[in-house]
């Protein structure tokens, strides 16, 4: 069921994201295994597209931060302002309350600003639950360094894994121009998945166990 589920994801996240299926498989595997991922590369290598494309295909509730030198602690977790109405406080809930989070150019704000997802891709919440499932997926561009700030060590541990996609080869590129003639692929994405799903992936794969004897095996 897993394989089979797996593959109709992959298969439908090729349409938009063409040629990589290799870091197609290594994001669904991130997932279901509960992690967050940092894409790490150039402009124009589909980071953004590829998280939309996932979000679509497993019916994810999606927000997008764009960092910027100006982006608050409060743009992500929300804050509480008072209602007019009613005189009371009332908590209106930042970016940070979906299940894909897609968080940017996370080197381009400040460090203030970068540690207030650290409880949330740990923890799972800020004062109050998130929701669930919960992913973060950051991009990064190494190349202009100019006004950034590199991750700390306690964000970098946040993500189970950091990948570079790279160009697609020439006869890639070609494809990609001709799927996108008439209109954006994306679009036609099919939700082929549930967050129901996701979760009673993660569920069985946090259940497997591993017996004491492979454990001393991996560690020597």
């Amino acid at each position: 069921m897993i394989i089979e589920q797996s593959q109709h994801i992959i298969d439908e996240i090729s349409k938009v994201f063409i040629g990589k299926d290799e870091i197609i498989k290594k994001l669904l595997m991130t997932i279901y295994a509960g992690g967050h991922i940092l894409l790490n590369d150039t402009p124009g290598t589909g980071k953004t597209t590829l998280a939309l494309a996932f979000s679509k295909a497993l019916g994810l509730d999606y927000k997008r931060i764009q960092f910027t030198t100006d982006t608050l602690p409060s743009d992500i977790v929300g804050f509480t302002m008072l209602n007019n109405e009613t005189q009371k406080f009332e908590f209106r809930p930042g970016a940070v309350f979906s299940n894909l989070l897609l968080a940017d150019e996370i080197n381009r704000t400040s460090p203030k600003t970068q540690a207030a997802l650290l409880e949330a891709m740990e923890e799972h919440n800020v004062t109050v639950d998130l929701p669930h499932p919960f992913i973060s997926i950051a991009t990064q561009n190494p190349i202009g360094s100019a006004g950034t700030q590199p991750l700390p060590e306690s964000q970098l541990d946040r993500f189970m894994v950091c990948l570079s996609i790279g160009y697609p080869d020439l006869d890639k590129q070609i494809e990609i121009i001709k799927s996108r003639r008439y209109d954006n692929p994306i679009d036609k994405i099919k939700v082929v998945a549930s967050k129901e799903n996701v979760i009673e992936v993660q569920n069985y794969l946090s259940s497997v166990r591993i017996s004491d004897d492979k454990i001393y095996c991996l560690i020597m």
